[in-house]
């Protein structure tokens, strides 16, 4: 199952109900999961992100938790899909 690692900031809207972030986190996790997509962690952090996701499912479930999170107005999201240990070493393999 392909994996996500999201970065999620939020925007101006999200951090004035930042109390709200993790009952928002709760909606988001149920979200994903009609779409297929389990949350395997989420961690709230320090730094140049407010948030870190780590999520698996069909590509087509996380695109739309990603664009309906989005339309929620309340954070930014970069998503970058992750590889296994073992995919990437079928990945190597294949280089020759």
């Amino acid at each position: 199952m392909p994996a996500f690692i999201t970065l999620v900031n939020f925007t101006d809207q999200g951090a004035r109900s930042v109390k709200d972030s993790p009952e928002r986190f709760e909606a988001y996790k149920a979200l994903a999961e009609g779409l297929g997509v389990t949350v395997k962690s989420v961690h709230w952090t320090q730094g140049a992100y407010d948030l870190v996701l780590i999520t698996e499912g069909p590509e087509e479930g996380a695109m739309l938790s990603a664009l309906k999170m989005a339309q929620l107005g309340n954070v930014r999201t970069q998503t970058m899909r992750g590889y296994s240990a073992s995919e990437m070493r079928g990945f190597v393999k294949k280089l020759g």
